[in-house]
């Protein structure tokens, strides 16, 4: 299906090679930020409204570059796309409704006027449309390069970032530098493990190093209110009072 960005403000809208105005599942869904997995959600949807396949909307299979996967996109006309926004009676909802609306009385409005002008007029402001609509296109294309830019795992700086935040709170946790806990390999190692730990357990990641990019300021928020678990800070007190008696 060929479609060209026609509205790009709140949820990209598209226009057939028919002239059918319609969007897309995946986005309008992470637009009214549904707590529901996309795909629940719109068999959902669609069933309340419904919308029947074909004619208020279509589906198809699109592989993932990425991981080889094969996902389904839906492909859905504006009217069942604002029915939708509607069912999710809240004011995302009513806000992407009222842009589906606007959206329709737009283009409505300019096919009535593009009527009523001369063939030479028509061809001007249809020339004008199409720049505006490449422009819009644009400006999806690069918003989406960011999106994927921030999905993309820490990289090198925020590596460092990362990894300079836990030393900090780990010579914190110890006592300091001076502090004989600190100095005791082994427990030194337990903590900075346990600080890895807590943060691959917070994002659900297998290594820190998959954390998005986009969550690298959390990261170093959940570093700075780490505490130790008990029985790390017994440890730790123990040999640091045991360092203290030797000195007295």
């Amino acid at each position: 299906m060929d479609l060209k960005v026609i509205e790009n403000e709140i949820v990209p809208v598209y226009e057939t090679d028919k002239g059918i105005k319609v969007v897309n599942g995946r986005e309008l869904h992470h637009i009214l930020q549904s707590g529901q997995d996309f795909s629940t959600w719109v068999k959902k949807r669609l069933a309340e409204c419904d919308a029947l396949e074909n004619e208020d909307f279509h589906r198809f299979h699109k592989k993932m570059e990425a991981n080889n996967a094969t996902i389904i996109e839906y492909i859905i006309k504006l009217d069942t796309a604002k029915e939708m926004a509607m069912l999710e009676r809240n004011e995302k909802g009513k806000q992407v409704r009222r842009y589906f609306i606007e959206v329709e009385k737009r283009y409505k409005r300019t096919s009535i006027e593009l009527n009523t002008m001369s063939p030479e007029l028509q061809a001007i402001i249809m020339h004008d449309h199409k720049i505006q609509q490449v422009e819009s296109k644009v400006d999806h294309v690069s918003q989406e390069l960011q999106d994927f830019k921030q999905d993309l795992p820490i990289l090198g700086i925020e590596i460092d970032r990362i990894t300079a935040a836990a030393k900090k709170k780990g010579v914190h946790c110890l006592g300091g530098k001076d502090s004989s806990a600190y100095h005791d390999k082994s427990l030194r190692t337990k903590v900075y493990s346990d600080i890895y730990r807590e943060l691959k357990r917070q994002f659900g990641v297998t290594t820190y190093k998959a954390i998005k990019r986009s969550q690298c300021e959390k990261a170093i928020d959940i570093i700075d209110a780490y505490e130790l678990p008990y029985v790390l800070l017994e440890q730790v007190q123990d040999s640091n009072a045991q360092m203290k008696m030797e000195v007295m």
